[in-house]
């Protein structure tokens, strides 16, 4: 993967999944690398304890034919051998490689844990919302650095951070939806558009991840995190009162600060998105084992998340204007 891919693929290694080094092979009428170690016979001699080609080894029968004192077994017929032979050649799925299908299933379970978590915060009290979305948000955040640096991918820890992290969305979206009723469906809507014309546009080639580009998502990316920790921090110690901080705070030609940052982090996010795609398109085509169809619904999962967090936060700010 070229410089400043997306970390949760980094160490994961796609190409010559099930490709194995070719073998040396001796010049013709010669043994390998032209001499005779022990135990290789010259071209038309056998080696030591083996029968001449077209022979059968001392105390077994001939090919085809069965062992002194037992009966023949059944032979195949030329419609047999035909069928046979006719038969197409094994694709991924019985290989064990991974495929589209594959990722969109697993996309689909993480997915399908989000909502679940999310569900569970519409039944419950405010105040226990609140507390759930906490509990969410640090949990998410821990199980998204274990399943980012574990080696090979585990289902149950990728699932239950899908879970954690629907607990976080649904309390901050029942927290915004208070604020400006009617954000969440909004939000929602906006992360499917975004990531269906993100899909359409890589999959038409008109947008793709170069090594250029990534190196500017790279540097906007941290430009961005340390925007949002120096923000946490201000709103954390109370030295600004909104709760968005300095994103509502501070205006630029009477437009809050947040709808630029904003519109930055959906376009870093879906940008995200791209190099997800890109990294799904070179496993499967360089084979990949199929378990990493796990590690590809993570990357797509994390970055629905981020994409979701920075649409709902937009629209509670754009909202909060009216």
């Amino acid at each position: 993967m070229a410089l400043g891919g997306n970390p949760i693929f980094n160490g994961k290694n796609f190409r010559g999944a099930t490709q194995a080094p070719p073998v040396p092979q001796a010049p013709y009428g010669q043994a390998p690398y032209g001499n005779n170690p022990y135990g290789q016979a010259p071209y038309g001699q056998a080696p030591y304890g083996q029968a001449p080609y077209g022979q059968a080894p001392y105390g077994q029968a001939p090919y085809g034919q069965a062992p002194y004192g037992q009966a023949p077994g059944p032979s195949m017929t030329p419609e047999q051998l035909e069928q046979m032979y006719n038969r197409p050649p094994a694709g991924p799925v019985e290989t064990g490689r991974i495929t589209y299908d594959d990722v969109i299933v697993k996309t689909v379970a993480c997915l399908s844990a989000v909502v679940l978590g999310a569900a569970v915060t519409l039944f419950v009290s405010y105040s226990l919302a609140v507390v759930l979305m906490i509990v969410g948000a640090l949990g998410g955040f821990v199980l998204a650095l274990v399943n980012t640096f574990k080696k090979q991918p585990s289902p149950a820890l990728i699932l239950a951070y899908a879970g954690l992290e629907g607990l976080f969305l649904g309390g901050l979206t029942r927290i915004l939806d208070t604020m400006a009723p009617g954000v969440g469906l909004q939000a929602v809507i906006g992360t499917l558009s975004v990531f269906a014309v993100t899909l359409l546009l890589f999959k038409s080639g008109k947008v793709r991840a170069t090594p250029k580009a990534m190196r500017f998502f790279m540097i906007a990316v941290i430009g961005y995190a340390v925007f949002a920790l120096i923000n946490m921090m201000l709103v954390w110690t109370g030295a600004v009162d909104s709760p968005f901080g300095l994103r509502t705070s501070v205006e630029i030609f009477g437009i809050p600060l947040g709808v630029f940052i904003g519109l930055l982090a959906i376009g870093l996010a879906a940008f995200s998105l791209i190099m997800d795609f890109t990294m799904i398109e070179e496993a499967v085509n360089h084979g990949a084992p199929q378990r990493f169809s796990w590690t590809a619904a993570f990357g797509l999962t994390v970055t629905l998340v981020w994409l979701y967090v920075e649409i709902i936060r937009l629209l509670a700010i754009l909202r909060g204007e009216e």
